[in-house]
């Protein structure tokens, strides 16, 4: 579900999780600290550590928020060196990711979708947080041995650039050359605490269809927006409308010819927290999340082919999107990929003439604390059903779900997969009357809305500095049921 679907195609407006993510799940059983506001870093007094030891009462908290289309390059010094995290005038002009190669210039860079390199502007930085260095509005400082960078996309860089400077190689004429390993961002934030959630703008989402039909639509304001003549979006909200046929059981008369009907709107965030412990020791706290409002309705009519083993699973549309937050002095790029799909699985003997419309909102991520990283979920979703019937014995279940993941810096760290479902069942028998009449049916039909959540937390959010997970963490399988309507044969 990479972002090798990220030709350059259409930058088409956005999901911005779609469908997400991770779009609507239930509570999960799995994280009890998961409600105790997981943006909420146990170092939220902002109380940083003086070098002496001693506790400096002054706050510190880093603002969160959409990075400006022109921002600069943040670096830092090696512990020790006095010279914390602060914007600069040197940009990253190229990137070599096999030999981890940088060109730094003076130049500062637009960042966009990863669709293109920047583009110089003399546009001016935003103001410095009170935790920048007083040298950020100084003489640019030159690149040297020991300091750590962070860039938003760059040539080279799609998903943007957090590194150390192992060795200067030399100038060269698009800048100066120098050698560079991994970083982790406290060895930007240090001390420094933030908190905050940012909309993901639904026009930077690259979109790969995958199937005829398919629609895209979205809005933002200053009243621009893209979709069919005369489609309503929310602000700040992405729809996907789909329409697809259904593979059908062999055999089956032309009147179970199946298909599935239906869109998913969303309006994405980028939920992020860092409550750090210093710039050579693992953040105190962290969190890493998608969250927004979902909406969606699907209508399934007709008989499905039975499954065997495996649902059948059938992708629609690939999006991704490389949103850019401004975490103080820092610009920190969020790697977001999403994959709508729909999901048969039954037996291939009832037929169906089902529709369903969920609305509500999302919460999926991870959080760390004193007990290592923990995976959250919940969701407060409410459906109405619009039709409902089932004929014949059987059962049929379809979901139009989206598998997600969110990352830092071109690494995956959580990884979700939500499937709003609708499922019917029948069952009965048919038997023939001593007294004529011919044949009648008896049973009980019933159809049932639901939300599946499945997901892992990655080995990868170590790019926090926290400590190396060692196998991916499970969100937890997550599952609730609710009926719709219900009748006899």
């Amino acid at each position: 579900m990479r972002r090798r679907m990220r030709h350059r195609r259409a930058l088409l407006p956005a999901f911005a999780v779609t469908t997400l993510l991770l779009t609507a799940a239930c509570s999960s059983s799995t994280a009890p600290t998961a409600h105790a506001s997981p943006a909420t870093p146990s170092a939220a007094s902002g109380h940083g550590r003086q070098a002496d030891g001693a506790v400096d009462r002054t706050e510190h908290s880093l603002a969160v928020a959409a990075a400006p289309a022109t921002t600069t390059t943040a670096t830092a010094g090696p512990t020790g060196s006095g010279r914390r995290a602060h914007r600069t005038a040197l940009a990253l002009s190229s990137y070599d990711r096999h030999t981890r190669r940088a060109v730094l210039s003076d130049r500062p860079a637009r960042h966009g979708s990863s669709s293109g390199a920047p583009t110089a502007s003399p546009s001016s930085p935003p103001s410095l947080s009170p935790s920048s260095s007083p040298s950020a509005s100084g003489a640019p400082h030159q690149a040297a041995v020991g300091d750590v960078l962070a860039s938003a996309p760059a040539p080279g860089a799609p998903d943007g650039l957090l590194a150390k400077i192992t060795k200067v190689i030399g100038e060269t004429d698009g800048g100066t050359e120098v050698q560079t390993e991994p970083a982790t961002l406290n060895a930007l934030l240090g001390d420094e605490t933030a908190k905050g959630a940012v909309p993901v703008d639904p026009s930077s989402f690259v979109v790969d269809k995958l199937l005829p039909g398919v629609k895209v639509s979205w809005a933002k304001t200053g009243g621009t927006h893209a979709g069919p003549e005369g489609a309503r979006v929310p602000l700040g909200s992405l729809r996907l409308d789909v329409s697809a046929g259904i593979p059908t059981p062999q055999g089956a008369p032309a009147s179970a010819t199946a298909s599935v009907t239906g869109f998913v709107q969303v309006a994405p965030q980028v939920d992020f927290a860092y409550g750090g412990a210093g710039t050579d020791a693992p953040p105190g706290s962290a969190y890493l999340g998608l969250s927004g409002d979902w909406t969606s309705g699907w209508a399934v009519k007709g008989r499905a082919a039975a499954a065997t083993g495996t649902p059948l699973r059938i992708p629609f549309a690939k999006l991704h999107a490389d949103p850019v937050l401004q975490v103080g002095p820092v610009p920190v790029v969020v790697d977001l990929d999403l994959t709508a799909y729909v999901q048969i699985s039954g037996d291939g003997q009832v037929t169906v003439d089902v529709e369903q419309n969920l609305k509500g909102d999302f919460k999926a991520g991870g959080t760390f604390g004193p007990a290592g990283w923990t995976p959250v979920s919940s969701s407060d979703m409410t459906s109405t059903p619009v039709r409902a019937s089932v004929t014949t014995a059987g059962e049929l279940k379809t979901a139009l779900g989206a598998e997600a993941s969110v990352g830092l810096y071109g690494t995956v760290g959580v990884t979700a997969d939500l499937a709003p479902y609708l499922r019917g069942e029948a069952s009965g028998a048919v038997t023939a009357s001593s007294h004529g009449g011919g044949a009648k049916a008896e049973g009980a039909w019933a159809v049932y809305g639901g939300v599946d959540l499945s997901g892992a937390l990655r080995l990868q959010l170590s790019v926090f500095g926290t400590p190396v997970i060692q196998r991916s963490i499970p969100l937890g399988a997550l599952n609730r049921e609710w009926k719709l309507t219900s009748g006899t044969l």
